[in-house]
């Protein structure tokens, strides 16, 4: 992930964790960390899949910076306070925080169960909760820090299949501006971006219908799906001191499609459905 946008070394000194970091989106956001001299600890559920990040963008990093796997569920408040203090041991004071721990699926409100809802609350908007308090009590309310939450725009355009995750990124939002304001004096900035359709990600290629994919792509304004390094590029930018007076922020990066989106129009929620009933 080459990127001359931002100064070379720019983070040099500065330490992250990216909770949901092992992949995708998450994954890009350690990659651009990692190139601009940060310290990395990479936390999630699934060790083999962490191991394997950390030991490839190691390799591909060979600046000096350190990129390190700690495995928790953001959903576990004392097993996630022990991995925060496991990965700080390892790459030094966190100063920058990535809430991007997630869990998505399609599914009607209908043959939505109270369980299934209560997940991925549990993983998104508790998670997100649990990691920056976490990050506060630890770091940040001594030394003052950074928090970025990975939200989506979901809840803005009221996507069918989607009540779940869209009410999860509402309250992400919410909670974003909350903390920007009690958190603000302590010189803790919170910012949350809202994610439209990424490209070659998990959750396009899985929750995106194939034939919907050139109506979705026609509909956006700059005509084009997101890539990964767009999300990167914003958390580089909400991390560098071009955004020291930026808080409380929910940024778009979708392209314009959240004034466009054909989502709750009838034929797509046929198509949806049709889709879902493959899976």
């Amino acid at each position: 992930m080459s990127n001359k946008t931002f100064a070379d070394n720019f983070l040099r000194g500065h330490s992250a964790i990216v909770t949901g970091g092992g992949s995708g989106i998450g994954k890009g956001i350690v990659d651009a960390y990692l190139e601009h001299g940060c310290n990395v600890a990479i936390v999630g559920r699934k060790k083999d899949r962490l191991d394997a990040t950390a030991a490839e963008l190691m390799r591909k990093h060979n600046n000096g910076t350190l990129c390190v796997a700690v495995q928790a569920d953001v959903r576990d408040y004392k097993l996630l306070s022990e991995a925060f203090d496991n990965a700080a041991k390892q790459i030094g004071r966190i100063t920058i925080l990535v809430n991007g721990a997630a869990g998505n699926f399609l599914a009607p409100i209908t043959g939505l169960s109270s369980n299934a809802f209560k997940t991925v609350m549990d993983i998104d908007t508790v998670g997100t909760f649990n990691a920056s308090k976490l990050a506060h009590e630890k770091w940040f309310k001594e030394n003052g820090g950074n928090i970025i939450n990975l939200s989506a725009n979901l809840h803005m355009t009221a996507q069918v299949l989607q009540v779940h995750a869209g009410a999860a990124k509402a309250a992400i939002d919410a909670m974003t501006g909350h903390m920007a304001v009690e958190w603000g004096g302590e010189n803790i900035r919170v910012n949350s971006i809202c994610i439209g359709p990424i490209d070659e990600t998990e959750g396009f290629s899985r929750l995106l219908p194939p034939n919907l994919i050139e109506d979705m792509r026609q509909n956006i304004p700059l005509l084009r799906f997101g890539k990964i390094q767009d999300i990167a590029n914003m958390c580089l930018y909400l991390s560098s001191p071009a955004s020291s007076y930026v808080t409380g922020a929910i940024i778009k990066v979708d392209g314009g499609s959240t004034f466009t989106s054909g989502c709750s129009m009838p034929q797509y929620m046929n198509k949806m459905k049709s889709f879902k009933s493959k899976l």
